[in-house]
């Protein structure tokens, strides 16, 4: 599984990493959301996500950069609230005023054969 998420970005013709940073603190709740897909099979939520390292561009429309964020789980029939700072590298690709985030590949464990 890879997640793919996209924001907009604000009017800029050549976007840099401060105009990068700021898309992403806009974004934050987005943010949380497309972090939690990786987390929901443990019945996790990503929140307060923030950027932990500097945008580093591979070439003007792509690059990458790390977030770290809470990664909670939280059962009330169990009694079970645990949090824990979590931090995912995330690869971006720019295309007009789309920012497309790309989270990591985790492959799937397919079925078992009997």
């Amino acid at each position: 599984m890879q997640e793919i998420w996209s924001l907009t970005i604000p009017n800029s013709k050549n976007p840099n990493s401060e105009v990068l940073k700021q898309t992403l603190k806009e974004n934050q709740k987005d943010l949380g959301i497309f972090l939690s897909y990786y987390f929901k099979k443990e019945g996790a939520l990503a929140e307060k996500v923030d950027l932990a390292s500097e945008i580093t561009f591979n070439d003007p429309e792509t690059g990458s950069f790390n977030l770290e964020f809470d990664l909670i789980h939280f059962n009330a029939c169990l009694a079970i609230h645990e949090q824990k700072r979590e931090q995912l590298k995330i690869t971006f690709e720019i295309q007009g005023k789309q920012f497309i985030l790309k989270g990591p590949y985790w492959p799937e464990r397919e079925m078992d054969e009997i």
